[in-house]
């Protein structure tokens, strides 16, 4: 007869289920887990959850939301073990703060645009700061973001206060004027020089994409990556019918199956790329 207990599908089993693990008599690698090693884990599990949205399975996309809710949790099990914070403080602060910052539908205020919203959201978290805000607009901005992420955040923050162009055609001019830069720090051959227009020159890319109004900066390179090795892995596999390798191939004969490969996809789109192994 199978004793494994059931646990019905609640985040109060999966907590249960953690805290078991983590009890003396339970599973030597989840004992030894520290807040710091989960925090490590927890950007690994959001990496494969993005993928997984980027591919748009949902199947995987279900798998990887689990795996974040389950590295969450045990945030929150390692806390009540040291006597913080339990589960039910993290559900009253988040209830409580989403309300509390939606005046303007459970309360009197009235925001009717999204950038009205954004304006009441900024009010409210003063007023929960006492009313002092910080000593400058980029505090807020998160040091721990990738730096793709943090660029967009910093030209964000900065956008609030009117520190920014007017249109995209200025970023473009200014993007146009870091390539120029980027050239004569190659002609200089100084390596400190290069470095320093490269980040400029990135740093005006990220800018651009905020007035396209769609897609981050991230989930743009994200996609960009997926074209790449969608046209790089054709390459390859073309090469290993035909009995030839990139390695041996010619420059020419790379090129030309590159260019097949694009034309392939405005023809048929991007092709699929196989889950990541696990």
């Amino acid at each position: 007869m199978d004793n494994t207990p059931e646990y019905p599908p609640t985040a109060d089993s999966l907590l249960a289920i953690l805290r078991r693990l983590r009890a003396p008599d339970g599973c030597p690698w989840d004992r030894r887990q520290t807040r710091d090693s989960l925090k490590r884990h927890l950007v690994g599990e959001v990496a494969e959850l993005l993928d997984a949205l980027d591919r748009g399975c949902p199947a995987d996309i279900c798998e990887e939301l689990g795996d974040v809710l389950m590295n969450l949790l045990f945030q929150v099990v390692v806390a009540g073990e040291r006597g913080e914070f339990s589960m039910e403080d993290v559900w009253r602060g988040i209830i409580a703060k989403m309300i509390r910052r939606h005046e303007h539908v459970f309360g009197s205020a009235r925001a009717e645009t999204p950038e009205e919203v954004a304006g009441l959201w900024q009010q409210i978290k003063a007023r929960e700061h006492g009313g002092a805000g910080p000593e400058s607009v980029l505090d807020r901005v998160p040091r721990s973001l990738s730096a793709l992420d943090r660029a967009a955040a910093l030209q964000r923050a900065a956008s609030e206060v009117g520190f920014d162009w007017p249109e995209a055609s200025g970023v473009m001019t200014k993007i146009e004027e870091e390539c120029g830069e980027l050239r004569q720090a190659f002609d200089s051959r100084d390596p400190a020089a290069v470095d320093e227009e490269l980040g400029d020159l990135l740093f005006a890319a990220v800018n651009l994409t905020r007035f396209r109004k769609g897609e981050e900066a991230e989930a743009l390179l994200r996609s960009a990556n997926r074209k790449f090795e969608s046209r790089f892995r054709y390459v390859e596999q073309t090469l290993k019918a035909a009995g030839e390798a990139p390695q041996t191939a010619s420059p020419e004969r790379l090129e030309e199956l590159w260019r097949e490969a694009k034309r392939r996809e405005r023809q048929n789109g991007p092709a699929d790329l196989p889950s990541p192994v696990k």
